[in-house]
Parts: structure tokens; sequence; C-alpha cells
């Protein structure tokens, strides 16, 4: 849904796409440098990294930081609906006029260089960053860490992990040591980082790493979580401990402006789309009438866990509604929906993207849910998902998907 000119600023960039993307910092930083190291010029910078809550972390870390009343860049991805979402200045979602502009620069500053679509839309973004005056910066990793293009961040104030698991396994592989070395590929020399609770492999990487640079490292304990109130801005056992995460990092940045009232004014505040969110009404819960509509972009095991736990608290009858992309692990996922989820529905994921046949999709979740059916659009699988009578349908296992369902319903995220 972005507009024509967005649209027409970022298509340049495809035909310099590498024949072969390897995980590298080389392009970027090439391009970087024609900039003017844009990365030089930044506000303090929260950097963060990890498989799951990434977002959800970063969205409360901003929301934490906007209670004690500074002004926070934020850079996240994919997007949902709009590139825009991607780029927060002090703020504000960038607007189409500036975007472009950075875009433009960034496409002339390649010079026809080889590059991916996300490190030319990295640059752009640290360009923008650079040029508009905030108190802080939170820094998502798009995929891995130590070769992420994000990661040309000499000094970050602050390195962030979140729970690392099993994603992206063409370019990460499957040895969980190896994806918590790219994760930790992020610490830097001297610089702080905070770590989630991690499974045992993943936290003796972590720890060798920054004792490795001479990284303070400090680990997410029960007690930091049983400080979080009981309610927090999004539902889930899972987000209160991201919140617990985000509040521990908040502690370790020191900010003289950052008190604890700010610290849960944040966690009680926070908004970060499709991650349980319960959709307004709209065309799609106009569909399904009085059954309330659900929706999460969580695509791995490890988030399905989640999103089945507090499924299960809220009681109830669940029908799923499912796309996911061909990559991923489906089997584990809808593992995790077992004797929780009444049905699935499948669908197609949004077009551009390497869906999961629906057919194929429904088979492999008949296997842990006992019913299971495919269907040819998301309009389909809602009205049979409905004529199941559930207490609640909930879409889920793609981010795209998840995009295309608030452009349908009208919930643009701002």
């Amino acid at each position: 849904m972005n507009s024509p000119a967005i649209e027409a600023a970022l298509k340049r960039f495809e035909g310099l796409y590498p024949e072969t993307i390897e995980l590298s910092l080389g392009r970027i930083e090439a391009v970087l440098q024609s900039l003017g190291r844009p990365q030089d010029k930044l506000p303090p910078v929260i950097h963060v990294a990890g498989t799951n809550g990434k977002g959800s972390t970063c969205a409360y870390l901003r929301a934490m930081a906007e209670a004690a009343g500074l002004k926070v860049h934020v850079f996240t991805s994919p997007h949902l609906v709009r590139f825009n979402e991607r780029i927060r200045l002090a703020g504000t979602l960038v607007d189409d006029e500036r975007l472009i502009e950075w875009l433009d620069r960034t496409f002339e500053a390649m010079d026809g260089r080889a590059i991916t679509h996300f490190e030319a839309t990295t640059a752009a973004a640290l360009l923008a960053f650079s040029e508009v005056y905030a108190d802080l910066m939170i820094l998502e990793v798009g995929l891995g860490g130590r070769y992420d293009a994000t990661n040309v961040i000499a000094k970050p104030a602050l390195s962030v992990i979140t729970p690392v698991d099993y994603d992206h396994k063409q370019f990460l592989g499957t040895d969980l040591a190896k994806i918590a070395g790219e994760k930790a590929g992020i610490i830097k020399a001297g610089q702080p980082v905070v770590s989630a609770i991690q499974a045992r492999v993943c936290g003796d990487v972590i720890a060798k790493q920054a004792k490795a640079v001479g990284a303070p490292l400090q680990v997410l304990r029960i007690e930091d979580i049983e400080k979080v109130p009981e309610q927090v801005a999004l539902p889930g056992t899972h987000q209160r401990y991201n919140a617990a995460l985000a509040g521990l990092a908040m502690r370790t940045l020191d900010h003289p402006k950052v008190s604890e009232h700010a610290i849960w004014t944040g966690a009680k505040s926070a908004q970060w789309p499709a991650r349980m969110q319960k959709l307004a009404n709209g065309p799609l819960t106009e569909l399904v009438g009085g059954t309330e509509l659900w929706l999460d972009g969580g695509h791995n095991p490890h988030a399905a866990v989640a999103v089945a736990e507090l499924l299960a608290q809220m009681g109830g009858r669940t029908v799923l509604v499912s796309a996911m992309m061909a990559s991923k692990d489906h089997g584990e996922f809808f593992h995790a929906f077992e004797g929780v989820a009444d049905a699935v529905h499948t669908m197609p994921n949004a077009p551009g993207h390497a869906g999961a046949e629906p057919k194929a999709l429904a088979d492999t979740a008949r296997s842990f849910i006992g019913d299971a059916l495919a269907h040819v659009s998301l309009e389909d699988a809602l009205t049979a998902a409905n004529e199941r009578k559930p207490d609640r349908i909930l879409i889920c296992g793609s981010l795209y998907i998840a995009g295309d369902v608030l452009a349908a319903n009208n919930e643009i995220p701002a």
C-alpha cells in the first residue's frame, strides 16, 4: 500500500541486486562511505538482535524512553502495510517527500554497485536518522547480527539480545550455537550488552563473546520479570518478559531522565501492531459478525508456543486462519497449537512472497490439529472459520499476511 512515488523510488534498487546474496558488510559500508558515514552521526544507539521478540522489545524501549520525555528514532523491519513504518523519526513515521529524498541520495551514492534491497534501504534510513535530531535511537537487526546491514555502528550505547531460536535456516543454518554466535556479533568492545534468558547453549555463546571483547553483560533474571506489572500493554506472558528485558536495558543505559516510573509507564503504553492484536471494527470484523478476530505475525515455533500459551489462558474455542512462507517450519508451528486450536483454515500468503501452498499447509496442520481445510483467499478462509461458531478466530503464521489483514480492515499502522 505504498504510494506510487515510494514504489518507484524503491523499485530502482531491484536492478542492482547481487546475483547471490551473501551475508556481508562490505556493500553497505561502501555506500555509507559515499554518503559521508551517517552511521557516525547518530544519537546514542540501542542495537537489538535475537530471533523472537525483537519488534516488541523495540516497542517497549521506545515507549519507555518517550515516557521519560526523550525524542526517539526507531528502525524496524519488515513493514506491515507501508514502507514508511520502518523509519520513525523522533517519534513520527517518515513522510513520503523526505523519504524519497533520502532514497534518491542513497541511489546516487550507490553508483551502480551491487547491493540488496535491505542494505540500500538501511543506508537510506541511517542517512535520515543522521539528519534529524533525536536523543536516542533504537536499531533492530534484520537477519542474524554479525553481518546484518545494521551492524555498522562502531560504538552502540547498548546491545540487546532477545531469545535466540531457529529461524532463517537458509541463511543461518541449523546449529543453535552458531546462530547464537551470529546474534552475538552485534556485541562491541567495552560496550554494555543485555540478554534475555536463553537456552544454555545460546547463553554460553553470548557470555563467551561478551567476555572476549570486554563487554559488560547483564542477563535477565526472574526477579527482573517479577518487577513487571501484571498487565502490560501487549498481551501474553512472553510480552511481560519482553517488557522486563526492555526495562533492564533502560536501567543499563543509565540515562538521567529515565526513571522507574517512566519504565513502567512505557510498559503499560507500548504499541506494536500484529502481535496478538484484537482487530477493531472494519470490513474483516464485519465479515465474521460478532466473533472476535485476532491477528499475530509470529511465524516460527518459538512464537507459536508463546501465542498458544496465551490462547490456553484465554479459554474458549479458537480456530486458526493461517498462511506461511514456504521456508518456515510448518510442522513445529502447528504442533504448538495441538490441543489449543479446534481447526485450521489455510490460505495463500501475501502476493510476491514465497508462500506455502495452502493444501500442503493444511495437510501438515492436520497431523496436529485434526481438522484443517485449504482455501483460495483470506475472505473464504474467514467465512469458513466463522461457520464453526468459535469464540475467536486467530489469523497467524506470516507477517506478510498480517500486513494484508491490517490493510483490508482499514487499520494502517501510524
